[in-house]
């Protein structure tokens, strides 16, 4: 297959689902133990810069680090729970929890539990800059 028809492919998506997506092992942010992750839509998909797969297990952290700010991030804890430091505030999560982590903000989460955190990561421009959005 060439790269154009994976690319079409890849696009044609509509459905993902933690079964289904192979996820690929990275540390992120500087974290401690290696988390699983795969991006699975981008900005030429739907508009929003990217959504993420994440799979956060016992033990492994997304390190404390600082956006831009030009754009925020929706974490959506679809089930497990953790603790998030979000702008120098420590809060717990649980599954059916939408943490915004706001432009320009600093954001981290770490699994001390035994079951694996998993997360959508939703990020999007800042208010105002999307795409096609023109200012009155």
């Amino acid at each position: 297959m060439s790269g154009n028809h994976e690319r079409e492919a890849f696009h044609s998506n509509s459905h993902f689902s933690f079964e289904t997506t192979l996820l690929d092992e990275e540390i992120a942010h500087g974290g401690t133990q290696p988390i699983l992750a795969k991006r699975v839509l981008t900005i030429a998909d739907l508009g929003a810069n990217h959504v993420d797969l994440v799979i956060v297990p016992p033990g492994a952290d997304i390190g404390l680090h600082t956006h831009e700010s030009d754009n925020q991030e929706l974490y959506i804890i679809i089930s497990g729970s953790g603790h998030m430091t979000v702008d120098n505030q420590q809060i717990r999560v649980d599954s059916g929890h939408v943490v915004v982590n706001r432009p320009g903000g600093t954001h981290s989460l770490w699994n001390p539990g035994p079951e694996e955190i998993r997360i959508v990561v939703v990020e999007v421009p800042e208010a105002g800059r999307y795409i096609g959005v023109k200012s009155a």
